[in-house]
């Protein structure tokens, strides 16, 4: 019960991840076999259907922007601010603070990370190791969208008897755009919402609010 118990933030959005993995493959299949009976074509199983680049890149477009959100979020706070958010540094610490603020070489405690204790390039690795991944993350689900997307619009182009894109050809295609920035609005929206919203509003215990009697204005502060 101790791990569980720990971790149990982690754990329990990861179960939430794989219901809907689940709830978005038997839905995808479903309406993918709706639209197979209305053209004449056989019903397709779970099996084909999530092994298929439709569903990867239903899911690949949808991991792109959300790791591009964290992406953002995380380097752009580093010199940006919303006063009144705890989503925000305060106004007077905005950039990339000092050594001794952020306790690295010299300054570091003796239970902090050792590479935030050695310096020189490891340090400079780690000390925007959060960023550089989740920027990572994004190139990489970005990359399987505009390939599983290639692949899915290639196979609707065979059905009409029309010619297969080139991989670049997809990429500046309509149908390549319009699935990447559907996704890039509502996640822009959703960070804009957050940042704004917990300056007036409260969610008691909770650390992405405020304490429930902090004045609006308070900054960088947690519940």
């Amino acid at each position: 019960m101790g791990f569980l118990r720990r971790n149990s933030l982690t754990l329990c959005f990861l179960l939430l991840m794989a219901g809907a993995l689940v709830g978005q493959a038997l839905a995808g299949l479903a309406d993918r076999n709706e639209r197979q009976r209305a053209e004449g074509a056989d019903a397709i199983s779970l099996g084909e259907y999530v092994t298929s680049a439709s569903y990867a890149v239903d899911v690949a477009e949808n991991w792109q922007s959300e790791y591009l959100q964290f992406f953002l979020l995380i380097f752009l706070t580093v010199w940006l601010v919303q006063r009144g958010s705890p989503e925000s540094k305060e106004p007077r610490r905005a950039g990339a603070e000092s050594d001794e603020e952020q306790r690295v070489g010299r300054h570091a405690a003796a239970d902090s990370p050792e590479w935030a204790r050695a310096g020189g390039l490891r340090g400079l690795v780690f000390s925007r190791s959060l960023g550089l991944v989740m920027g990572a993350f994004f190139v990489l689900s970005w990359t399987a969208q505009s390939v599983a997307g290639w692949a899915a619009h290639n196979s609707d182009r065979l059905a009409r008897y029309e010619d297969d894109l080139s991989w670049g050809e997809y990429l500046a295609s309509p149908d390549m755009w319009n699935r990447t920035f559907q996704n890039w609005q509502s996640e822009f929206l959703a960070v804009a919402s957050m940042v704004v919203l917990s300056i007036y509003l409260r969610q008691r215990g909770s650390p992405e609010s405020k304490p429930v009697g902090a004045p609006h204005g308070a900054t960088d502060v947690e519940g």
